[in-house]
C-alpha cells in the first residue's frame, strides 16, 4: 500500500470533499481517502499494483476539480 497526498483546487465546501472521498473509496485499488476542504488536499491510501496516480487524478478531474501531487 502507498499513501500519497494530492493538492485539489476548486472545492467550495466540505460536501465537495465528501463527494471526492465517496468516489475514490468506491474505486478498486483505493483503500482509504481523506479529503480536507480547508487544506485543499486529499490523502489517499492505495495499492499501486491496481491503480496509478494518473488514474486517481483523472477520477478527481472528472468530478470537476483540478489536482496535482503535493
Amino acid at each position: 500500500m502507498m499513501k500519497k497526498a494530492f493538492k485539489i483546487m476548486g472545492m467550495h465546501c466540505t460536501s465537495c470533499a465528501l463527494d471526492i472521498d465517496g468516489e475514490l473509496e468506491d474505486t478498486e485499488g483505493i483503500k482509504a481517502a481523506n479529503t480536507n476542504y480547508a487544506r485543499q488536499e486529499a490523502v489517499i491510501e492505495f495499492d499501486s499494483r491496481l491503480i496509478t496516480d494518473n488514474k486517481i487524478r483523472k477520477i478527481i478531474k472528472d468530478l470537476g476539480y483540478e489536482v496535482s501531487a503535493s
